[in-house]
């Protein structure tokens, strides 16, 4: 194990407050950069207060950690280029632009990766949305920005077309069509820029396009389990990923779509926490530092819910009752609609029996 290292981590959401938990149990320093004060790892870590794209502050940061990290996607990729120092920042802004870029990512995913994705079609402008045909559905994304059903119009038909190309005419789009599928999936993989291990295949469940349950192991067969473990293999070789990186799927039939990736720790590996011998984060912490990673044991099925806003109080009267419960929250200051306040993972084989809030 190298010696004592101080990582700076870009973002201080709830997925930046538990990489810092994790580096700082294997006793490293955690410098965040956010725009809030109050963020949630501020309650782990020191804080530079700036946004995002401040190139002086990413600047500061970069000076003053060994290594540096990303919460999510939406960072200045060009301002880190201009301050990082040669293997400074081992997930490299490549995965960053790819993505952060739906036509880049879907060109990754098919011809560099070669694994399957839903029939796709770029988008520049309203006129690339004529003589649709209407049998099928469709999903219009935008393709730089969107997130939780955000920048996205569903064509189901004619009607649809006025807020669609209101889209295609403000963004460039990518035009997919509708899978028809049983449930969706997704895998977690980290890397150290040579070896990769693979978390359990995950069922998630959204509700209004946010992620609402994952269910682990996800309830396919064992063959399913096997490809969608190799795709999200392959994509993390060809990335020569550093750090965790989650695959989004869809299982339709006997196969496997993958629908986008995320370059980071993502909401449905939170179970991982106290269900697997070692968490999504502790991988990544791991895996960007360049240490060995281990084999990943489940060790017994499990159910991690999302705590929304609106049902904060519900959750904590579940975790009343139900004392074998794990409860985690974030430290958000306002707990409004729709935002993610925290998650409950519960150890259960009866998945359908663990409520949604």
């Amino acid at each position: 194990m190298n010696s004592t290292k101080t990582i700076g981590i870009i973002g201080g959401g709830q997925l930046g407050q538990m990489m810092a938990i994790s580096a700082i149990y294997m006793g490293h320093k955690v410098i965040t950069l956010d725009p809030a004060v109050d963020c949630p790892a501020s309650r782990v870590s020191e804080v530079i207060v700036a946004p995002y794209s401040d190139v002086e502050a990413l600047r500061q940061l970069a000076e003053r950690c060994d290594v540096l990290t990303y919460e999510f996607e939406n960072v200045d990729a060009d301002a880190l280029d201009a301050v990082i120092t040669d293997g400074q920042l081992p997930q490299g802004t490549d995965l960053l632009r790819i993505s952060q870029n739906r036509i880049f990512e879907k060109d990754f995913l098919t011809n560099k990766a070669g694994v399957t994705v839903a029939p796709y079609r770029v988008v520049t402008s309203s006129l690339d949305l004529e003589n649709l045909d209407f049998s099928k559905t469709y999903v219009l994304k935008t393709a730089t920005g969107g997130y939780d059903g955000h920048g996205q119009v569903v064509i189901r038909s004619a009607a649809d077309l006025e807020e669609a190309c209101h889209l295609a005419n403000s963004a460039e789009c990518v035009l997919e069509e509708f899978v028809n599928f049983d449930l969706e999936i997704s895998v977690i993989v980290s890397g150290n820029g040579k070896d990769v291990t693979v978390f359990p295949v995950q069922e998630n469940i959204h509700r209004n396009n946010i992620l609402s349950k994952t269910i682990v192991p996800a309830r396919i067969s064992e063959d399913l389990s096997a490809k969608a473990k190799a795709m999200a293999v392959k994509i993390a070789e060809q990335l020569n990923l550093s750090g965790t990186l989650c695959v989004e799927m869809f299982v339709a039939g006997e196969e496997i779509l993958v629908n986008e990736i995320a370059p980071r720790p993502h909401n449905s590996g939170h179970y991982s926490i106290e269900a697997c011998d070692f968490s999504q984060f502790d991988t990544h912490i791991l895996g960007i530092l360049g240490e060995a990673l281990p084999d990943i044991t489940l060790h017994a099925p499990a159910t991690m819910t999302n705590i929304l806003g609106q049902d904060l109080e519900d959750a904590l009267q579940f975790c009343q009752k139900n004392p074998n419960a794990h409860l985690h929250l974030y430290g958000k200051i306002e707990a409004k609609p729709n935002r993610k306040m925290g998650h409950v993972t519960v150890f259960s084989d009866e998945a359908d029996s663990v409520e949604e809030f």
